[in-house]
């Protein structure tokens, strides 16, 4: 039979998990393992059996933000997805796609949005971007492409107002698998610009 952890040791994972969503959602930290080893150094644990997973983390992260920014954190997501859109729309040739936080809905203010763009040449979207007059900067990610593999992928970020919009270049065919979400070990999560319409007409903010 599989072992059972304790009421204590679960009480403590449990407790790790709401620190590290508070963490995160407070002091801007977007890495699942950076906010659980803060969360873990508050309690004095050292052990990594300990620690909740990644997906204890979110879950903890969505109670908090309903509890605690209620008033605040749905019309930040509105604004995130707003500019989503733009950037996709004025991406179109690339045949963008939303992914991460602001497509699940667990975004704070701090985090960025986070799109796929697939091109022939990657350097095509910088020079989109320059031809455009947006001043960006390019980079790379390194993301887990299946369950043993990573792969360095080129990314261009810009500010569209005040709100940072990271975009990981794909070839084309990536389009056909996403990599690997760092929250729950499956396949991300991908949206293109007609189902974030939809999502923005949703989750359109309520008068108060």
């Amino acid at each position: 039979m599989p072992r059972r952890n304790s009421p204590r040791s679960e009480n403590l994972r449990r407790a790790i998990a709401q620190e590290a969503a508070r963490v995160m959602a407070e002091h801007g930290i977007q890495d699942f393992r950076t906010a659980k080893r803060k969360a873990a150094a508050r309690f004095g644990v050292t052990e990594e059996g300990v620690l909740p997973s990644n997906t204890e983390v979110e879950t903890s992260l969505v109670e908090y933000q309903r509890l605690f920014a209620a008033d605040t954190h749905e019309a930040t997501l509105h604004a995130q997805r707003r500019v989503a859109l733009l950037a996709m729309r004025s991406l179109a040739a690339f045949t963008p796609r939303l992914v991460g936080p602001v497509l699940t809905g667990t975004a704070t203010p701090h985090n960025d949005v986070q799109l796929h763009l697939f091109a022939d040449r990657p350097e095509s979207v910088a020079l989109n971007l320059l031809d455009r007059g947006v001043g960006h900067d390019v980079g790379e990610h390194r993301l887990r492409i299946d369950a043993e593999r990573f792969q360095v992928f080129p990314s261009v970020q810009f500010e569209i107002g005040e709100q940072t919009v990271d975009a990981t270049v794909f070839p084309v065919d990536g389009i056909r698998q996403a990599p690997i979400s760092p929250v729950d070990g499956r396949p991300m999560r991908r949206a293109d610009a007609d189902e974030l319409a939809a999502l923005l007409e949703d989750d359109t903010p309520t008068t108060r």
